[in-house]
């Protein structure tokens, strides 16, 4: 059973049509029109860009490609402006919403791994640093060319622009986070007390009622953290019984909410990923029980209830699905009629088949069970016995 988001029932997972030639890769980019809750745009972990009109019932390969997808980000202020960013062939550009694509200039070569938008400029986190552009179609480097950037955000879009970048540690073993006051001209390193190896998101919320300092919510890949004085200093939202200690690489706010966002984790293949929602700047956070908990995508709509596009990633065969989830506040309910199977493969059948029986016939297991099968009829033959004796 496959629906499209507009036919999600409130606070319920419904999977979405699997991506063309997908293949066994997960699902690493996702993003949806901040203006039209059913344009999505998903990258192929093997290459390749995919677009829906329809909220993920079907999907038209818009861009073809041999490099993974990284990253999708679309303009806040121009929507009809998108960008991709793949592992190293640079980054793509479409100026129509997603429906056509073309090679920027610049990022040749680059992994690029994050945009952030002010309105007088966009920004990039590379493998060599941070890259600036006015348009998305050139990039020039802003600075800190020998850091491998994860993770960038804008925190403040208007002039003078400030920036937050964060990426591996490296050799020195502390994570690298620094912040520009002047829209890249000078770099200055931050020394938070967060935990952690590498910086795996950085995201800006929308600016408190009467206020001039955007949330920051940082994740690395042991926790999740928050800071509400432009990164100078943290505080852990992953400690105690708030949310697991583990990494965390999605991050989306509300549109039109400080204090409201989601955040996600792929749980580094183990069972500690998941999806957590928060409507009091991570004071508290609800678990939203997603079908599968390695969540390697995530995106959120605009409107006042979102929707969620969610890419899970199942490692034990390598099966990758697309999800919506339409957030209305209610228990988080899990698909009708849906089993997860992996892409492109049919349902599994409840029924063993005779190949089923072969193989069990040709384990090595089974001789073992068959004596086991044998000593306990001996038994049963036996006890029959001794109550019939006991009869006469």
């Amino acid at each position: 059973m496959v629906a499209n988001a507009d036919a999600s029932p409130p606070s319920t997972w419904v999977e979405l049509a699997s991506l063309p030639n997908l293949g066994r890769v997960p699902v690493f980019a996702i993003a949806v029109d901040p203006v039209n809750d059913h344009a999505v745009i998903a990258g192929g972990g093997q290459g390749g860009l995919y677009r829906s009109a329809d909220g993920g019932a079907t999907w038209t390969q818009a861009q073809r490609g041999s490099a993974a997808v990284l990253s999708i980000a679309f303009s806040p202020f121009n929507p009809s402006l998108v960008l991709a960013g793949t592992r190293d062939a640079g980054a793509l550009m479409s100026t129509d919403g997603g429906v056509k694509w073309s090679a920027v200039a610049g990022l040749e070569g680059r992994q690029v791994r994050a945009f952030g938008f002010a309105r007088t400029m966009i920004v990039a986190g590379t493998d060599h640093g941070v890259y600036a552009s006015d348009t998305g179609a050139t990039w020039t480097s802003l600075g800190l060319s020998t850091s491998s950037i994860d993770a960038i955000a804008v925190a403040a879009v208007n002039p003078p622009v400030r920036l937050v970048a964060g990426g591996d540690s490296g050799p020195s073993g502390t994570v690298p986070l620094w912040t520009s006051a002047d829209a890249g001209a000078t770099w200055t390193a931050l020394k938070p007390a967060i935990s952690g190896t590498i910086i795996t998101r950085i995201a800006a919320g929308p600016l408190p009622p009467n206020a001039t300092v955007r949330p920051l919510v940082l994740g690395t890949n042991t926790g999740l953290f928050i800071s509400q004085d432009n990164g100078t200093t943290f505080t852990s939202l992953s400690s105690g019984a708030l949310l697991p200690s583990t990494d965390y690489t999605q991050v989306g706010f509300t549109a039109a909410h400080f204090d409201r966002f989601y955040v996600a984790s792929d749980g580094g293949g183990g069972e500690s990923g998941g999806i957590w929602a928060t409507g009091d700047s991570g004071q508290h956070f609800s678990s939203l029980r997603p079908p599968l908990q390695s969540v390697t995508a995530l995106a959120v709509s605009g409107d006042e209830q979102p929707i969620l596009y969610v890419a899970t990633f199942r490692p034990s065969d390598h099966a990758v699905f697309l999800w919506s989830y339409h957030d209305t506040g209610g228990t988080p309910q899990q698909p009708v009629g849906v089993t997860p199977t992996a892409s492109g493969a049919r349902p599994h059948s409840a029924q063993p088949s005779g190949f089923d029986l072969l193989k069990w016939l040709s384990s090595a297991q089974a001789p073992y069970i068959a004596l086991g099968v044998i000593a306990l009829a001996v038994l049963v033959l036996a006890l029959v016995s001794q109550i019939r004796s006991r009869r006469r």
